[in-house]
């Protein structure tokens, strides 16, 4: 089978989405199959230092809707009409104008963005004037496709009730889950000590972990109120990995008295992340929104306890096998937590953990897309 990926803007550097066309591509090319990434050309953009805002950002969007459209119809004209198109992230949903629809699939990684600008307050992700009337273009265009991939039950569900009496035919959008963009598994005591000294941290001092952005929605205040709940229950670490500890955060750590006890690892290494998954007393992820939820399954295949929130779709990434609290609420989160304190209660949350994440393998993954590229 010959499958063509349409990946992001490279100036955009949507880091998650291009690993995930790189998995894709080769999780295709390891099953015997013809595999190339098209992506838009930065031309226009190449004349500005970045394209996430000002002019440059205009001039990205030439490169974006106006120039790679034509590309992409040039370049499928000399492709033999049996070759299947894959657009990598719904963002991109425009594309499917000038690709073969019935040959086209796009996956749906999350409709938090154009939830958000229908004003869901539960997507936490607010829009502007202009961002809404984008958001409301993306949708049109990813509704119209006839095979769709959500990487979640919740994307899926949401997905559908968007497209409500809208007259579309849904019968070949299905949930894919997303599976590991990279090797994730326990890093021995011994290895992990220094690359957890490099990170502020010792492996013989217990931390709590969390990684992820500080958009607003990855909750990233509810950690240090947690600990705050606990008191003399647990007196390690606070570890933030990802983006550094923003001022607000700090502001707050320090009104809690519990400043001394942050530890900020901006953007680690992959060696350095799989050290901190594995060597934490606890992984919390108490987000109030995602589509997916990598972070979950990468602890888990890390021996790491995770603690998540209780909102869709973490406990169906979970397995239902993490402990899971209201993230509105610290004192639930510490009651959970406490749970850890019992050694039998957390043995059998990493073991469990351990089985759960068998089912992202990127085997079943891209057998999963094979059948749907198969699809009329």
């Amino acid at each position: 089978m010959r499958i063509v990926l349409v990946g992001n803007y490279p100036k955009d550097r949507q880091e998650s989405m291009e690993r995930f066309a790189r998995m894709v591509e080769s999780g295709l090319n390891d099953a015997g199959h013809t595999t190339e990434i098209w992506r838009p050309t930065v031309f226009f953009g190449s004349f500005f230092k970045a394209t996430s805002g000002g002019i440059g950002k205009w001039f990205g969007y030439v490169d974006k809707w106006i120039l790679f459209p034509l590309v992409l119809r040039f370049k499928n004209a000399f492709k033999p009409k049996d070759t299947q198109y894959h657009i990598c992230d719904h963002s991109n949903a425009f594309y499917l104008r000038h690709l073969p629809k019935q040959r086209t699939i796009i996956t749906c990684h999350d409709v938090l963005a154009i939830r958000g600008a229908r004003g869901h307050a539960d997507a936490y992700c607010p829009a502007s004037p202009f961002g809404k009337v984008m958001q409301e273009w993306i949708l049109s265009n990813l509704i119209s496709a006839k095979k769709i991939a959500c990487v979640s039950h919740l994307t899926l569900n949401q997905l559908k009730e968007l497209a409500a009496g809208k007259g579309k035919d849904d019968s070949n959008w299905e949930v894919i889950h997303n599976a590991f963009n990279g090797d994730f598994s326990p890093v021995a005591k011994a290895e992990s000590e220094a690359l957890l000294k490099n990170a502020g941290l010792s492996a013989d001092e217990p931390f709590i972990l969390h990684i992820g952005s500080k958009l607003q929605r990855k909750n990233r205040k509810m950690l240090l109120d947690m600990v705050h709940i606990l008191g003399d229950k647990y007196k390690g670490k606070i570890c933030y990995a990802g983006n550094e500890i923003e001022e607000s955060l700090h502001a707050h750590a320090v009104k809690l008295g519990l400043q001394d006890r942050l530890v900020s690892v901006k953007k680690p290494p992959h060696a350095t992340l799989k050290a901190l998954y594995s060597s934490c007393y606890a992984f919390i992820f108490p987000s109030f929104s995602e589509g997916f939820g990598w972070p979950v399954i990468e602890a888990q295949a890390c021996g790491a306890a995770v603690v998540a929130s209780s909102i869709e779709p973490m406990p169906e990434v979970s397995g239902g096998v993490a402990l899971h609290a209201d993230p509105h609420q610290p004192q639930a989160f510490a009651t959970e937590f406490l749970k850890l304190s019992d050694k039998a209660t957390k043995d059998a949350i990493i073991n469990q953990g351990f089985v759960n994440v068998k089912r992202f393998s990127p085997d079943i993954m891209i057998k999963a897309y094979l059948s749907m590229y198969s699809k009329n």
